[in-house]
């Protein structure tokens, strides 16, 4: 597994934004927006392409385009939803399926509640949105989900992971091809399995339900 924390002082700003509990949610989920949009960068650095030649005004010359079959964006619902557009933004071309999770704030377990998704996913890239690595519990059943319909490699976007949640998936998968991007990584989980200083239910703050 592969983890890449981002450190640029752009999406550091706009974090410390997020997390302020005054936020508003038009704020919150123009702000979720742009940074997954940066994030994307790195998330796609290892997109495939093929080469395609072309004409410009000038001459006739190479460049590349997005390989067939074409990447796969799944957000988890509901929160994942906030950060499609972002995605989308940087990833036109890409499908777009969707994952329904729930978590038993309880247990802590989740539950799959929907999935809209090809029946195979053979030789495909998924890029998985889920706002908050808290436990790993749906973002790994997410993982599962899509390595047992056939894709080839996973990387899951995320605005906040804590190192609990990392270490939890990182057992999970066990040698499969899976990348992390975060935002940032926080310190702990508290007894409630919230990220800590976190920013609270993402879900919550995206839709204006508290």
């Amino acid at each position: 597994m592969r983890l890449h924390v981002a450190d640029h002082p752009l999406i550091t700003h706009k974090l410390t934004v997020l997390r302020d509990k005054r936020t508003t949610s038009p704020v919150f989920r123009q702000l979720t927006e742009e940074l997954v949009t940066l994030l994307a960068y790195e998330a796609t650095r290892n997109v495939r392409v093929s080469e395609i030649t072309i004409h410009t005004p000038v001459t006739e010359t190479t460049g590349v385009k997005i390989s067939e079959p074409r990447p796969i964006v799944v957000p988890i619902l509901r929160a994942g939803l906030g950060m499609l557009d972002g995605m989308v933004k940087l990833l036109p071309t890409a499908e777009v399926g969707f994952l329904g999770m729930v978590r038993n704030e309880e247990t802590l377990e989740p539950t799959t509640y929907a999935e809209r998704l090809p029946a195979d996913l053979s030789d495909r890239q998924c890029f998985v949105l889920d706002p908050m690595l808290a436990t790993g519990g749906s973002l790994g059943m997410a993982i599962e989900f899509l390595f047992d319909r056939g894709a080839q490699d996973v990387t899951a976007i995320c605005l906040l992971g804590a190192p609990e949640g990392v270490a939890a998936i990182e057992k999970q998968v066990d040698g499969r091809d899976v990348t992390l991007v975060l935002g940032a990584m926080d310190e702990r989980l508290n007894e409630r399995g919230y990220i800590v200083p976190g920013l609270g239910d993402a879900g919550d703050r995206l839709y204006g339900t508290v």
